[in-house]
């Protein structure tokens, strides 16, 4: 592989070769006040948000397509629409087959570096050549301002306390990087008013930890997002910033703040063509593509009587939870879902409380909560019939499609809800 022909890393190269970036990675362990990833315009580049997300082996699918319309694509890379290390078994599975498949494949992954330590000596096998870290802070009193919350050792941690230990293992894994190698960029996002002033001592403190690159990113104004009030930095404020960091590190200044499922040049047109390959690629079958196995352990279902699956998300009032019991599947436990009226976060809630599901089961669901339960690692699968037999195909990594929703048959009588039909 040739190193220079990366073209986040070499501004020479951008123009010439692509990258494409595998959207596997839906979970996240840091709500970022900037940051909704809920929200996806193809139109739009930032990062955090996809059209689709894949598993390890659909993703070799689209890969192979990819490849095959953009034979100058040289970097794989890994970007989310989460992190990539909340989800590291799925992004250490994609790389392992990217790397079997195309050995000569230069592969690159973003992180937020809360949980990359573990994994540094497996990316360094995998021959993992470029990581990009996001550092927006190093006093943990602006990281406080900046972060909603952080998930450490499964416990959701305080904004200061969890930016606090965000900066030391930030640190420690770039350290770790570069002792085995491993080119780093660190990107920092530019927010006015809360840390824009203290972008060049974040580049003084990466230059010292010896990082190759660093990007002083431009806030993109995200609706939905905590800090959708404020205004993205003029290219005069961007400039005057990336000339005092450039005394400490070498700048990234033809960054295009790329998507999660970003592929070709750098600020190239999205292809419509390869778009659809992608949102296509995410529903092959088990046959075509074996899902991802999850390690959560249980199940979520919607249920008026508690045998068939065959309530609407947004009227259940509890979930039934299977799981794993005296050697069967059967009903753990049933949890109250949070009451309507909040909006997007009653579906946050519920992530949160489903967060050791794998899966939801229900008839029918939103757009709302299906991707925030899906970018939660939740699999939100609608069908229709007996809980046992769906529980069960989940398990077994079956296919739903024989119990796969039938259209409503439309009559002048209303419905009564109880899911029994109307007799019409």
């Amino acid at each position: 592989m040739k190193i220079e022909e990366h073209p986040c890393f070499n501004r020479e190269s951008h123009h010439r070769y692509g990258r494409v970036h595998l959207p596997v990675a839906p979970r996240c362990n840091i709500q970022c006040k900037f940051c909704n990833r809920l929200f996806d315009c193809v139109n739009e580049s930032r990062p955090g948000v996809t059209s689709a997300l894949l598993s390890p082996a659909q993703a070799m699918v689209y890969l192979d397509a990819v490849l095959r319309e953009k034979p100058d694509i040289r970097v794989v890379g890994i970007a989310g629409p989460g992190d990539p290390f909340a989800n590291a078994e799925q992004t250490l599975e994609t790389f392992a087959r990217v790397r079997r498949a195309y050995p000569d494949m230069m592969l690159c992954v973003a992180t937020n570096g809360l949980a990359l330590l573990p994994y540094i000596d497996e990316l360094h096998r995998l021959q993992v050549s470029h990581v990009t870290v996001t550092v927006n802070a190093v006093d943990p009193l602006i990281g406080a301002s900046i972060y909603s919350w952080m998930r450490i050792d499964k416990r959701v941690r305080n904004p200061e306390q969890g930016a606090r230990t965000l900066l030391e293992r930030q640190k420690t894994a770039i350290a770790a990087l570069k002792e085995r190698g491993i080119l780093v960029k660190v990107n920092a996002i530019i927010l006015p008013g809360i840390n824009d002033s203290h972008i060049p001592a974040i580049a003084e403190e990466m230059g010292a930890l010896g990082v190759d690159l660093f990007n002083c990113m431009p806030y993109y104004p995200n609706k939905g997002s905590a800090l959708e009030h404020l205004k993205e930095p003029d290219p005069h404020s961007v400039a005057t910033i990336r000339s005092a960091a450039e005394a400490f590190v070498p700048q990234m200044k033809h960054c295009t703040r790329c998507r999660a499922d970003a592929v070709g040049l750098l600020g190239e047109a999205p292809s419509q063509n390869l778009m659809n390959t992608l949102k296509n690629c995410q529903h092959l079958s088990v046959d075509q593509a074996p899902a991802r196995i999850s390690s959560r352990p249980y199940v979520a279902v919607a249920s008026m009587e508690g045998m068939l699956v065959n309530q609407h998300l947004g009227g259940a009032g509890r979930l039934l939870i299977y799981g794993e019991k005296e050697g069967r599947l059967g009903v753990v436990e049933t949890r109250a879902t949070p009451e309507a009226g909040s909006g997007m976060a009653r579906w946050q809630h519920l992530a949160e409380r489903l967060a050791d599901c794998r899966a939801l089961l229900v008839a029918s669901v939103g757009p709302n909560p299906e991707k925030v339960l899906t970018l939660s690692g939740v699999e939100v699968l609608t069908c229709e019939g007996l809980i046992e037999e769906a529980v069960r195909r989940v398990y077994a990594g079956e296919s739903l499609a024989p119990m796969a929703v039938r259209p409503r048959k439309v009559c002048k009588v209303g419905c009564g809800g109880d899911g029994m039909g109307c007799g019409g």
